[in-house]
């Protein structure tokens, strides 16, 4: 058994050794080599082109997933981004409006003499009735009623209650001939202080003016002049700007003249204003 065992390898060593020998040196395959090469290249290419398309799959999946962790990343970038440009634009407003106010306050006090007491407003009446605001200063701070309240861009109303720590203030929108709320205010035209005199009595919500009236048919007033508080009456003082001159015509009984004046101060956007501190003139 052990002998046809060896027999049969050495016959098989023999034939591996002559189709060696055949094959060496060879350029042309025989058809049964060339059939053999052709069905073995058929069946691998059958084969190969599902394994690449799901490898091709399977790599394409991994890059949809590293696309998609990036995508979400780019997303949380951007929404920080965005979210600071928003920080950034209003700290940048709210800077410019503070140097504008705190501009506004020193050219005041030098001119004037006065006290100005920035307040941020807390507060707004819900009542179309009593448009009223609220402030965070009140009788600890030295607020008193009738002080004037102001913005760097105009007059905005007085103090008509005051408690501890906070106060109310009425606009001059509030302002009615016909019911006589709110007091009215003495007024003269910048650059013509001497020449120039009338009385805002009311405002308008319809037009969104105040109504300036009891002006003398010599008035220099004209449109685009500048309003500014006179003084007179010891309630407002003098030189705060009310407003500017829209148009100007003939009064209700023709004996004086009355004028459209549109508000300086934008009474929907307030945040912060001046409560105005008039010195004591009794004081030694």
């Amino acid at each position: 058994m052990r002998n046809k065992r060896l027999f049969i390898l050495m016959i098989g060593l023999i034939v591996f050794i002559a189709v060696m020998g055949f094959t060496l040196g060879r350029t042309r395959l025989t058809w049964p080599e060339k059939f053999l090469s052709d069905t073995f290249g058929t069946l691998q290419g059958i084969l190969y082109r599902p394994a690449s398309a799901v490898s091709d799959f399977i790599g394409d999946l991994s890059r949809l997933s590293a696309i998609q962790k990036e995508n979400e990343l780019l997303r949380q970038t951007v929404a920080q981004y965005a979210r600071e440009q928003v920080r950034y634009n209003l700290i940048e407003a709210e800077n410019e409006r503070l140097k504008k106010e705190l501009g506004f306050k020193e050219r005041q006090e030098r001119l004037y003499k006065y006290r100005y007491l920035i307040a941020q407003v807390v507060g707004r009446s819900s009542n179309p009735f009593d448009p009223t605001i609220r402030i965070n200063l009140g009788a600890r701070d030295g607020i008193k009623p009738q002080m004037a309240v102001t913005t760097s861009d105009g007059l905005v109303g007085l103090v008509s209650q005051v408690s501890e720590f906070t106060s109310t203030v009425e606009p001059i929108t509030v302002l009615s001939a016909t019911t006589g709320q709110g007091v009215q205010i003495a007024a003269t035209i910048l650059g013509k202080e001497k020449d120039s005199f009338g009385i805002i009595e009311s405002y308008d919500p319809e037009t969104g003016m105040l109504q300036l009236t009891k002006i003398d048919e010599n008035d220099p007033m004209a449109p685009g002049d500048t309003v500014i508080t006179s003084g007179l009456g010891n309630v407002y003082p003098r030189g705060i700007i009310i407003g500017t001159v829209v148009d100007r015509q003939v009064g209700d009984f023709g004996l004086t003249e009355k004028a459209n004046v549109l508000p300086a101060a934008r009474f929907d956007q307030l945040q912060e204003v001046f409560v105005i501190v008039v010195p004591d003139v009794d004081a030694p």
